[in-house]
């Protein structure tokens, strides 16, 4: 919970303010970005919210942040309990974005797909009644997806309680011992209709995305959308091997997606020449590759 002694001077004055323990995740500028911004090595509230739209997504960041660094002067008991119910947040297609993020990944996002074969959990958010309650009445979890060794919270404890199975690469999977189904080498495999796992190392050894439907590419650490300057971003330190990575973004260009949802940073949706244009413009920024024909 946030101590309002320790609420950082570069809030601006008002109900919402963060305190000096944030880790700069940026969940709360994902989901409030009219309230938070970054200000240097944390994020900060700098205008209130002065709509009840505004106020809600404010209290949807102050649930999902993961170390509890956002609080209120004094607190709406009304929408922070509708701000609660509304997580799993629906995005499109049976896919919601699960909030509560975890800070034992850092505040990774964590994402979950309603699916007739079986329900998919990617990446793991804290363990909380309300969200097993939740995916239970969604049909519970058939999968685990894990995009990389980071990012795998509580993914054992939804593993039991759902008897699910947990999906990771071998290079990263000594973060999950004892995984169900453990993915080999750099070629994509097809793990379930409409589901391609795509090794992508570069961040990790075993970072993978998980494409969905052609469509939803959920990218882990290996790939996020930069709303400020209107571009893909992928890692620039943290990284493993460097000659990796630019190869494993290049791979994506072999596929067909218009969603990148990620653990960290903006998701984007554009159409997929778009996309394709952007990962393009991404290997020239970051490589000085030339542009690639597609």
């Amino acid at each position: 919970m946030a101590n309002l002694s320790k609420r950082l001077q570069t809030n601006v004055e008002g109900n919402f303010f963060v305190d000096s323990t944030c880790i700069d995740c940026d969940t709360c500028r994902q989901l409030a970005p009219l309230t938070f911004i970054e200000d240097g090595d944390y994020s900060t509230v700098f205008r209130q919210p002065e709509t009840a739209k505004e106020e809600l997504a404010a209290y949807q960041a102050l649930i999902a942040c993961p170390v509890g660094s956002i609080g209120t002067e004094k607190k709406d008991r009304k929408v922070f309990l509708e701000a609660q119910a509304s997580f799993p947040l629906p995005i499109e297609c049976g896919v919601d974005y699960v909030g509560f993020n975890s800070e034992k990944s850092f505040g990774a996002n964590s994402y979950f797909i309603k699916h007739s074969q079986g329900n998919w959990l990617v990446d793991s958010p804290r363990f909380l009644k309300h969200l097993v309650q939740a995916f239970e009445e969604k049909g519970g979890i058939r999968f685990i997806f894990l995009s990389h060794e980071d990012d795998v919270a509580e993914a054992a404890r939804y593993a039991k309680h759902f008897n699910a199975i947990r999906i990771i690469h071998r290079a990263d999977a000594s973060a999950m011992p004892g995984a169900e189904q453990v993915i080999d080498g750099e070629n994509s495999v097809h793990v379930a209709p409409e589901f391609v796992c795509i090794p992508v190392p570069g961040h990790t050894p075993g970072s993978m995305a998980l494409l969905y439907k052609n469509r939803f590419l959920f990218s882990g650490d290996h790939l996020w959308w930069n709303p400020n300057l209107q571009q893909l971003g992928t890692p620039e330190r943290l990284v493993w091997d460097d000659a990796q990575l630019k190869r494993s973004v290049k791979k994506l260009l072999t596929h067909s997606f218009e969603w990148v949802m990620p653990g960290h940073g903006e998701r984007i949706h554009l159409p997929h020449r778009e996309m394709k244009n952007a990962l393009d413009q991404l290997l020239q920024r970051r490589w000085n590759l030339q542009s690639l024909p597609f």
